[in-house]
């Protein structure tokens, strides 16, 4: 994944806290409409986790940087899939899909379709990544 500056994500480099990755495109109504709760949560200290957004669209990155900041988005990083590798690797056959890691980097739960992610029921959620590891 890369964003308009070319810099590179790979998903190993996100261990040591928890992370929410939403795979999204510009085109899909419902990632559209659940984009701007996740820009509400990501960088709340209270909630704890890491909102990587990543866009699935085929164009380049700056078009996914213009279409979050026409939104107010500003707070959602314009990462983006263009080769479409990510929905293979989950195994995704719709967006959006969510997937929540602990810091660790172990997969807690897959979430399909959207969502509020700023309700009471999806911050006890997203609180998972944050709970000692059971076993």
């Amino acid at each position: 994944m890369r964003d308009p500056d070319g810099e590179e994500l790979t998903l190993a480099s996100l261990k040591g806290q928890p992370v929410l990755v939403n795979l999204w495109a510009t085109w899909c109504a419902p990632c559209v409409k659940e984009l701007p709760t996740l820009n509400a949560i990501a960088n709340r200290a209270d909630v704890g986790v890491e909102v990587v957004t990543i866009s699935q669209d085929m164009g380049d990155a700056a078009a996914v940087q213009q279409f979050l900041d026409t939104r107010g988005l500003a707070q959602l990083p314009a990462w983006i899939d263009s080769a479409g590798a990510l929905p293979t690797h989950y195994g995704a056959q719709s967006l959006p899909m969510t997937v929540l890691y602990d810091a660790s980097g172990k997969e807690v739960w897959r979430y399909i379709g959207d969502r509020d992610w700023t309700d009471e029921e999806s911050l006890k959620l997203l609180a998972e990544a944050r709970l000692p590891a059971k076993g």
